[in-house]
């Protein structure tokens, strides 16, 4: 699961009955080079795999991360952003989303694209339509399995579950009251995970606990114990077992309630009691490598060695080889197993194999020179330093080219009047061939941030030549 925006919506949903699309992906399109996209927001391994969720379709690497291959609406896959994923064995669940504008709504709005499955490590997938009365503000934020039955969090489609893997759903309220989540806060889930064979759900009105596979549940919340979680509003569950310890962990935000607070919640007694960390830390996902402890924030990735009683903030992420940085705080996913950390941001994916000492940085992007694209391009373009790739109060913008040999690279910003805004870089050397970026905080060289409209730059690259593009500035 991962990053959410809180909806508000008025339908109920009882039972949804589907069409299943079948797809073979061995025989028809292979999978496409690289990582989907740069917005990493879930990671899951299974079987020497390690599968990413991004904000353009799911990837995977089979050979730690050398390379990647990616899956669209062309390999099976709803069309749409990785919204969840769920792996076991050769079991691979993927939900979808987009956004769409509605003629009474007249602004952009969430919606559920539907759900994909493959029983063969991604060969052949099945494809669903989103359950549920209607797509819109209906988006499939996690998904779990209990003993053969599929149990997925829709927000406004609300807890479902699927006996027939798929083919149909009903709405499972975690509680007593009749589905309506337009009333009821418990009604609209984000999160859900199987620990010890309890189903744990995680709504809008706090944690909810299952022992008999949703026919009766005990709701945990900041206001119905003496040591509660800290918010009612549970964006992330994850279960971690070790030889001493057998932990749920929350990413429990603030709600309604004046006492709540952003933070990190942790149950070792089945939810009798709950210790928080990590307070006004907004959490958006869980990692463990036996004991160790990871928790992805919107200020970066935290480590515990010693189960949450403390924490070590990951300083800045740059890559060892070519002095690459991830130009943003906002940590989305993790993932740790012997010794190897993965970390997917919001500006691509970094992995390390010795606590941080060393990087590698893996980010999506067009190669450039190669067919009709060109030698050099801007992205994101339009660009606005005050939304894109933040970092320290900063934006930046990257200009992406591509090198034939062993080169230098200068890099200059002109206004629309060819006037010289400032230098990026001046002689720097790279090697080639290979594709790089540098980038820009949208500032002049006297350090202020250059007007809306559009800036024309240059790559020269020495024995080369000189490679325009124009990127359009837009806070």
């Amino acid at each position: 699961m991962r990053l959410i925006s809180f909806i508000i919506l008025s339908f109920a949903a009882l039972c949804f009955s589907q069409t299943i699309q079948s797809y073979q992906m061995g025989l028809q399109t292979p999978p496409k080079p690289g990582l989907a996209g740069n917005g990493v927001t879930d990671i899951a391994a299974s079987n020497g795999t390690i599968w990413f969720g991004t904000g353009h379709g799911l990837s995977r690497t089979t050979d730690s991360g050398k390379t990647f291959e990616s899956f669209g609406t062309k390999h099976g896959l709803n069309r749409g952003s990785i919204s969840a994923l769920w792996v076991s064995g050769d079991t691979i669940w993927v939900a979808s989303a987009g956004d769409t504008v509605t003629k009474v709504s007249q602004s952009s709005l969430s919606f559920g694209t539907g759900l994909s499955v493959s029983v063969d490590g991604g060969t052949n997938w099945q494809r669903f339509p989103q359950p549920g009365v209607t797509p819109v503000q209906n988006v499939t934020y996690d998904i779990a399995l209990l003993n053969g039955v599929v149990w997925i969090t829709s927000f406004g489609g609300g807890l479902q579950k699927s006996e027939d893997w798929g083919q149909t759903w009903a709405v499972v309220p975690p509680d007593s009251f009749i589905f309506d989540p337009s009333k009821r806060l418990n009604h609209r889930p984000f999160s859900a995970i199987v620990a010890n064979n309890v189903l744990w759900v995680g709504t809008a009105g706090g944690i909810n606990k299952s022992t008999d596979d949703g026919k009766t549940w005990t709701n945990f919340n900041s206001a119905n114990q003496e040591q509660p979680i800290s918010g009612d509003f549970i964006v992330a569950m994850a279960h971690q077992k070790t030889e001493t310890k057998d932990i749920v962990w929350a990413a429990t935000w603030k709600a309604t309630g004046e006492d709540e607070y952003y933070a990190v919640s942790k149950t070792e007694n089945g939810g009798l009691t709950w210790q928080t960390m990590l307070r006004d830390e907004k959490a958006h996902n869980f990692a463990f490598d036996d004991s160790v402890v990871y928790v992805a924030t919107d200020n970066g990735l935290y480590k515990s060695i010693d189960y949450g009683e403390t924490w070590y903030l990951f300083p800045r992420i740059t890559d060892t080889v070519t002095g690459d940085k991830v130009y943003t705080n906002e940590t989305y996913s993790a993932y740790g197993e012997n010794g190897v950390l993965w970390i997917g941001t919001a500006d691509g994916l970094a992995r390390t194999g010795d606590n941080g000492y060393t990087w590698d940085i893996t980010r999506a992007f067009v190669p450039t020179g190669k067919g009709s694209t060109p030698r050099t391009y801007a992205y994101p373009n339009p660009f606005s330093s005050l939304r894109h790739n933040q970092l320290d109060g900063e934006g930046y913008v990257r200009f992406q080219y591509n090198t034939k040999t062993n080169t230098k690279v200068t890099i200059k910003v002109f206004d629309f009047a060819m006037d010289l805004v400032t230098t990026v870089v001046d002689g720097k050397s790279v090697p080639g061939p290979g594709d790089f970026s540098e980038v820009w905080n949208g500032r002049n060289d006297y350090g202020d941030a250059v007007a809306n409209g559009v800036y024309f730059y240059s790559v020269n690259l020495e024995g080369d030549g000189t490679y325009w593009g124009k990127v359009m500035i837009v806070n």
